[in-house]
């Protein structure tokens, strides 16, 4: 009896282990056997993001922006205007004559030119304008002579007999007409000088006559012995002449003196910069008319630049 239970529980065993052994996930795949799944590839691992760059704050931007300014090469710019000085050995002296001109403009100059302005209409005013610049063409015809501005020679020698013949005296500019075209040689003995090689040597202020230097003082005197009326022997000519000529030209340009000191912190300095740098650019544009002088020859390219102060 025992041994048919042995042989039963071994018939058991053997039968449970075949089955087993031909069970379907044991055989080879088929090719066409859908019912096999293959197996999944793994999933690759995640890389570990790379930490947010830090939101830079105002100050950081800023900082940022003001090393870009730091960057910047402002001398390469192709329009920086060339920075000229002057020597101001008497800067007292000038600081008080500045002082004396600038209470005689608002003090007395100032309300005749808007008097003036009142009662005299713009168009007689630039007629009266017109007058007194077509009797400094003799300034003007010698100036362009010396600089070998031939050119403007002839060009000042038309505009002064046709002003004079059709403009009644000079009272009208027919002569700039854009019919003509003939442009005023705006030069003077000053110049003319500084296209030669000479510098202007300090800064002075004049009583009356305002910023000037030993080169431009020679210059007024030249300029007043060329002027027509100066030819006159009556003594109060200049007198009579002269202060009506400054009022109407004041009248014409109300508020460009105060525009000028109003945006300086000095004004003082900032005058006597403002006329050095013009007188500057006049010799450079005289000696770009020059025939002699225009290519450099004859004069240094910085014959007009002033001792550094």
């Amino acid at each position: 009896m025992r041994s048919r239970f042995l042989w039963v529980i071994g018939f058991i065993i053997l039968f449970a282990g075949w089955t087993n052994g031909s069970c379907p996930a044991a055989e080879p795949a088929q090719p066409g056997d859908t019912k096999i799944l293959s197996p999944q590839p793994a999933a690759p691992e995640k890389k570990a993001a790379a930490p947010a760059p830090a939101s830079k704050g105002p100050e950081d931007s800023l900082s940022d922006d003001y090393k870009d300014d730091e960057n910047l090469d402002y001398t390469d710019e192709p329009f920086a205007e060339e920075q000229v000085t002057i020597a101001d050995p008497i800067e007292p002296f000038n600081r008080a004559m500045n002082q004396v001109n600038d209470k005689m403009y608002f003090w007395l100059l100032k309300p005749a030119a808007q008097g003036y302005k009142v009662v005299v209409p713009e168009p007689a005013r630039i007629s009266v304008k017109n007058f007194f610049s077509n009797l400094k063409f003799p300034v003007r015809f010698v100036s362009c002579l010396l600089q070998t501005d031939f050119k403007g020679a002839a060009t000042e020698t038309g505009r002064f007999v046709i002003n004079t013949v059709w403009g009644i005296g000079g009272l009208m500019d027919p002569a700039s007409s854009k019919e003509l075209a003939l442009e005023r040689q705006d030069t003077d003995l000053g110049q003319t000088l500084g296209v030669y090689g000479v510098g202007h040597g300090f800064y002075i202020v004049w009583p009356f006559f305002g910023p000037s230097s030993p080169r431009d003082t020679v210059s007024l005197i030249g300029d007043q012995v060329l002027y027509p009326l100066s030819f006159l022997n009556i003594w109060y000519t200049s007198f009579i002449t002269k202060p009506i000529e400054v009022i109407n030209a004041t009248s014409l340009r109300i508020g460009d003196y105060e525009s000028l000191i109003g945006a300086a912190i000095d004004p003082y300095v900032a005058i006597r910069n403002a006329y050095i740098q013009y007188r500057m650019k006049d010799v450079k544009a005289r000696k770009a008319k020059s025939l002699l002088f225009k290519n450099g020859d004859g004069a240094s390219p910085a014959a007009d630049a002033p001792p550094k102060s």
